[in-house]
């Protein structure tokens, strides 16, 4: 599939004053064509499904290219997959695009694809530990969400649960960084793993608690 086969099959699904809403709720300046996340769904679904790894990455490089929401969204979905083999250049494709972030729900579905990444590969973590003292807004937020796979593990081998320390370490740096989306992606870390080990979180909100800004510390504790 090329890049202007993509593009069309995107501009066939644009609900008439859509992308209006969406470019005042997403604040981003970009091209914004209002089509519907239902529609990217089926059209990404189909993709994977008909394209190589290769094919898909290189659609997937060409679609975030050309900065236009749904086609970055677009891009993010053709790389979501638990199977990938190889996917050594589908985590290549996924780092590179990191500096690009600039709004939550571009990062948001690009992170879900690296999610499944790191699972399959928690090595990478090492990566990601990196993107934790970026001068960038979203690099630095990237690195929690992206790894809340291990806020959410019900029975955490000891490999994960010495990941899940090390990200709560990155987290404990985060809490004087006074960026609301930071302070947001701490209380989504914190938020999550409280529904599995409760009493962790409790002793880190014991702990930093008094450096979070009232709302992420409310939130953190929501389920405590």
């Amino acid at each position: 599939m090329t890049l202007d086969e993509a593009l069309d099959a995107l501009h066939q699904h644009i609900e008439p004053g859509r992308a209006d809403g969406a470019a005042a709720y997403h604040k981003a300046t970009r091209v914004y064509l209002g089509v519907p996340n239902p529609a990217l769904n089926d059209l990404t679904k189909d993709w994977r499904q008909a394209l190589s790894v290769d094919q898909r990455v290189a659609l997937a490089e060409a679609l975030w290219g050309t900065d236009i929401f749904e086609a970055r969204i677009a891009a993010a979905k053709l790389l979501t997959q638990a199977r990938i083999r190889p996917d050594d250049a589908v985590w290549d494709l996924i780092t590179r695009w990191v500096p690009d972030f600039d709004s939550w729900a571009i990062a948001d579905h690009v992170c879900m694809a690296g999610q499944k990444r790191l699972l399959a590969d928690p090595a990478r973590v090492d990566q990601v530990a990196d993107w934790t003292t970026s001068d960038h807004l979203w690099t630095r937020r990237a690195a929690l969400v992206i790894t809340l796979p291990w806020a959410k593990m019900n029975t955490p081998k000891p490999a994960d649960l010495a990941i899940r320390e090390r990200v709560l370490g990155w987290a404990a740096t985060y809490v004087d960084d006074r960026q609301w989306f930071i302070q947001k992606a701490v209380a989504w870390w914190l938020r999550d793993l409280s529904k599995h080990d409760a009493d962790r979180v409790r002793a880190f909100i014991a702990a930093h608690g008094d450096r979070m800004k009232p709302f992420a510390r409310k939130e953190a504790a929501k389920y405590l």
